[in-house]
């Protein structure tokens, strides 16, 4: 049994998560979070931790973003779009057992650091910022990375709040051979 609460988005998402491990769930349904709701997660961050896991698309982000500001210290797990599409549709309710295992073995815990080893110039070095590929580059690396995809601002913001190495960004960005040429800039 996973110790912390996994905080999903509707009961189809509960159903996905019970298929693959036995653990509990708070339901946010949808991204207009009652404030009974937000104080069930608050409760459960401070007696067990909590587990955000909502589906990788906007509506995701925005509840991800809502909850964790409630929600100090919390830990994310993220899925690639790829893993949770069916028919078009996009939604952990969609992701096979072993994909939601593999996520939920991917933790990553998120702190208030707004400054973390990774820089501007990093992210512009491996093509992740004004590249014609920089979208497509951000999602690869932070599948790698196991922060999921983010624009710009928030995949820095996310490599900092998740203290993500400089040896670890490197590693991963070499890995996916993104590393640019130095202009001498």
């Amino acid at each position: 049994m996973i110790k912390e609460v996994i905080v999903v988005e509707g009961k189809d998402d509960t159903v996905a998560i019970k298929r693959a491990v036995e653990a509990d769930t708070i339901e946010t349904n949808g991204s207009a979070i009652g404030k009974d709701v937000l104080a069930r997660i608050k409760l459960a961050n401070e007696r067990r931790g909590i587990i955000i896991f909502t589906d990788p698309d906007h509506a995701g982000e925005r509840i991800r973003k809502i909850v964790a500001s409630h929600a100090p210290g919390c830990k994310h797990a993220f899925l690639p779009q790829e893993l949770a599409s069916y028919n078009g549709d996009i939604g952990i309710e969609n992701a096979s057992p072993e994909a939601i295992r593999q996520a939920l073995s991917s933790l990553r815990t998120e702190t208030d650091s707004i400054h973390g080893e990774i820089t501007l110039d990093d992210l512009m070095q491996a093509g992740l910022l004004v590249h014609p590929q920089a979208s497509e580059r951000r999602l690869q690396l932070g599948k790698l990375l196991g922060i999921g995809y983010a624009n710009g601002k928030q995949f820095y913001k996310r490599c900092a709040s998740f203290h993500i190495s400089r040896e670890e960004f490197y590693t991963a960005v070499d890995q996916l051979g993104y590393r640019l040429e130095d202009n001498g800039s």
